[in-house]
């Protein structure tokens, strides 16, 4: 038997490995210009970061059309892959935590609210994609917080709920895990903070991801309190 907690970790992206909640702000703001929508402040844009793109829309827009919604997506798309140019850069010390989990026998994948097209460039320009093992967008199945992201990639690779943990910034990762039945465990830095994100039960919270590897190194699993 593994001496492992989990066998399976599954990363969101946007806050949680990349540092890119002000350029999707931006490229929201440049949709909402191009497509003359009602403008919405900047908590209101950050508060969405994390969800599919059309279900974002719909949060901040209720109710709106499907014209609507179709000219805003077209609208962000040109803004975040070829217009914006606001920097966004992974969080200090990711690369060598994926390496070093990778290392230890850990299976590592990608459950994100980007589109597909979005996730490729990130994980090419990065050079992070050969980490992962498997990767799930929202333009591709349901969006967070329904739990078709993990299931899919929990199926694909042989594993169940107890195997995996979820690791994310937001309350959509953390609905996504509990609707999923897995563990989940929260970073304080990216969009919705500790208070929020403890309000779900994860088993741990942190301030800084670098300290993953240690954490699951001393960790064992009956001792977690799963919160299935």
């Amino acid at each position: 038997m593994s001496s492992k907690p989990y066998q399976l970790l599954v990363f969101d992206w946007d806050g949680t490995l990349m540092d890119s909640a002000a350029r999707i702000v931006s490229c929201l703001r440049g949709a909402i210009a191009d497509t003359g929508a009602e403008e919405r402040d900047e908590s209101a844009l950050r508060d969405i970061i994390g969800l599919g793109l059309d279900e974002a829309i719909l949060a901040l827009y209720p109710g709106a059309g499907n014209r609507f919604l179709a000219d805003f997506r077209e609208a962000y798309r040109v803004h975040f892959l070829e217009r914006d140019e606001t920097p966004s850069a992974l969080f200090p010390g990711v690369g060598e935590m994926l390496a070093a989990l990778e290392s230890a026998g850990y299976w590592l994948a990608v459950a994100t609210g980007k589109s597909r097209r979005g996730l490729d460039r990130v994980l090419d320009d990065t050079g992070l994609a050969r980490h992962f093992l498997s990767t799930r967008c929202a333009d591709e199945t349901f969006s967070k917080p329904n739990p078709a992201m993990l299931n899919e990639i929990m199926n694909e690779l042989g594993l169940g709920p107890e195997d995996t943990l979820m690791i994310g910034d937001s309350e959509y990762d953390m609905l996504m895990a509990s609707n999923a039945g897995t563990d989940r465990l929260g970073v304080t830095y990216g969009v919705h903070g500790g208070q929020r994100l403890s309000q779900h039960s994860p088993v741990a919270l942190m301030d800084d991801l670098r300290v993953l590897p240690g954490w699951l190194s001393r960790t064992v699993k009956v001792e977690l309190g799963s919160a299935k």
